[in-house]
């Protein structure tokens, strides 16, 4: 499962709607909205959680992942150690926020977050980039 920087993950293309994603992985195990009018798809077995913004005509804006596959640049990051996946990422600004015994390591430019737990990565948030527009870059043409 790849990781695309600013663009998606595996065939998820920022900017898909529902029934782009419905075709390459069937229905959701799970679907919901949030408290913000946002529909939230959840595939158990790919372990993904796609958000469709509201605001947005629905499209896919941010995908989180805890699959044992995912992979960043080519390299498996699930359960490494997030010092040593950061040291040799190419993106070197990194906020780091704690909470409990977790800490999100984000890096704006690629609007990516590393979650860890006990030093080690045990989830990754992904998000469409926003232009100097306000406006967001759709990878997806449809």
């Amino acid at each position: 499962m790849k990781i695309n920087p600013k663009n998606g993950v595996d065939q998820l293309l920022f900017g898909m709607k529902q029934s782009h994603v419905e075709a390459i992985y069937g229905k959701p195990s799970k679907q919901f909205k949030d408290e913000d009018g946002n529909v939230i798809y959840l595939y158990n077995t790919e372990k993904l959680r796609l958000t469709f913004y509201e605001d947005e005509a629905f499209r896919l804006g941010y995908i989180i992942t805890s699959n044992e596959e995912a992979a960043l640049l080519d390299k498996k990051v699930m359960g490494k150690n997030v010092t040593e996946v950061k040291s040799e990422l190419p993106f070197k600004s990194w906020e780091q926020e704690d909470f409990d015994s977790t800490e999100n390591h984000f890096n704006e430019s690629n609007w990516l977050i590393l979650q860890s737990e006990f030093d080690v990565i045990i989830r990754v948030e992904i998000g469409a980039i926003i232009k100097d527009n306000d406006e967001f870059d759709w990878k997806f043409k449809a």
